[in-house]
């Protein structure tokens, strides 16, 4: 059996509770896209995790793998990796060798060509950790992979190439003065250091064999993708992306399993109850046309903890949006959804949705293929009868029929409109505080 968890909005969406709570079932969880730029937030027994590489499984003694669709920064791996164990877990972790190693050299650049548009409407806000750049390697064929750390001849082959470049790049293009990302002997040095410990814990691994034989022998997959659908390069918010494909699909190209091994399984759509974003892009349903809606974004945003949990930066905050959530139901070919943060609303003076749009005098019920014309979409809002504030961990506790009716009415709704049912509902950060409808590995 496997299941697929995919962000169905622009991250943030509380997709680590959900890897938690199922992963109990899971035999391996693999992370299939991005890097430490992706923070998941575990809460276990009011202890908190805050990973931005290691999958979430790590917390339940599960086998976590970086599939070859992720990039990776030793650095945070390891670092992640220590800290758990001091904690007193032992995470078991593998490393895809087609995976691609994030270099000092990319993080650099990634802040460099930050600043160099930030007079232009080309800030997409990125978190500064190179993920774009090691991408751009990637596709263009002068990438540093996992498997080349573990043969310090074919590491200082990669190096010799591509660091000239980088420093030309720095020095020559934004006359900048290069320093120690471009040091290539300390880079080898480093890197093959990494190698060293990656090949004694015995941590790379051929992705797609490796997962392929753990479900010839009988074992549960489950499928973890990072960030959420609107951020995805090719069906998101473009330029307003991240590098690689947080949808469903990726999964497959991210890890080696052929997509009918996908497809056989659950794919599930983590859905905030609001909608929040970190960075810039269009956001039609945003808090922000007056004092009284700005008051709102901050009391939700308070309430909710809406701060990067890579980068503490504040998300912005709007009611949910059903046109990305249709949008993001068909890319991914959603079998079940999973609604958090339903106790932030609660309470509230009104709760809203944006059930379509108005674009050039038409009503669009998904969003449209240009980020220009999504950014001019005005939201068309239905309103909802709010619910009172309850004591959450009973309702968690006691189950699905204790949520507020009201609140069961907003769940059928949007269940409705994606056109998947609620397999559980989030109404706290412990992994005691969701309540389980379904668990898609009994599907």
């Amino acid at each position: 059996m496997t299941v697929t968890i995919v962000g169905s909005q622009l991250g943030d969406e509380g997709k680590g509770a959900l890897v938690d709570l199922w992963g109990g079932d899971a035999d391996v969880v693999a992370r299939y896209q991005g890097g430490d730029n992706a923070g998941h937030t575990v809460v276990e027994d009011g202890e908190e995790y805050k990973l931005s590489l290691v999958p979430s499984g790590a917390v339940r003694d599960k086998v976590g793998v970086l599939g070859n669709g992720c990039v990776v920064n030793p650095r945070t791996l390891f670092s992640e990796i220590d800290d758990l164990r001091e904690r007193g877990l032992d995470p078991d972790v593998r490393v895809a060798k087609r995976a691609h190693v994030i270099m000092p050299y990319h993080r650099r650049l990634d802040g460099v060509e930050e600043e160099a548009k930030a007079d232009s409407d080309l800030t997409v806000g990125t978190t500064g950790r190179g993920i774009g750049p090691t991408y751009e390697d990637k596709a263009g064929r002068r990438g540093v992979r996992v498997g080349d750390l573990l043969d310090p001849e074919v590491l200082r082959q990669r190096l010799e190439y591509v660091v000239p470049k980088k420093k030309a790049l720095i020095e020559e293009v934004y006359g900048l003065e290069a320093g120690e990302e471009c040091d290539l002997e300390a880079l080898i040095d480093e890197y093959a250091e990494f190698g060293r410990r990656l090949r004694e814990e015995g941590m790379a691994v051929n992705c797609g064999d490796f997962l392929a034989e753990r479900r010839e022998a009988g074992e549960n997959l489950m499928f973890e993708g990072a960030q959420g659908t609107l951020i995805d390069i090719d069906h998101g918010s473009y330029p307003y992306v991240t590098s690689s494909n947080p949808t469903a699909g990726g999964a497959a190209t991210g890890t080696g399993v052929g997509p009918t091994v996908v497809g056989q399984g659950e794919v599930v759509g983590i859905v905030k109850s609001y909608l929040s974003r970190v960075g810039e892009g269009p956001m039609p349903t945003e808090l922000k046309e007056d004092e009284r809606e700005e008051e709102l974004a901050d009391f939700i945003r308070e309430k909710g903890g809406e701060f990067g949990t890579v980068t503490g930066r504040p998300r912005r905050i709007g009611w949910l949006d059903m046109p990305m959530l249709r949008h993001a139901s068909r890319v991914s070919g959603l079998t079940g959804i999973a609604v958090n943060h339903l106790d932030v609303l609660g309470g509230l003076d009104e709760v809203k949705v944006g059930h379509s749009y108005d674009l050039d005098g038409e009503e669009r019920l998904t969003i449209p293929a240009t980020t220009e014309r999504w950014d001019r979409c005005e939201p068309n809002l239905r309103e909802f009868e709010t619910w009172e504030e309850v004591d959450w961990a009973s309702v968690a506790e006691e189950g699905y029929d204790a949520i507020p009716a009201a609140a069961r009415e907003y769940l059928d709704y949007v269940a409705d409109e994606v056109g998947a049912p609620v397999y559980a509902v989030g109404v706290g950060p412990d992994r005691a505080e969701t309540v389980e409808v379904v668990d898609p590995f009994d599907q």
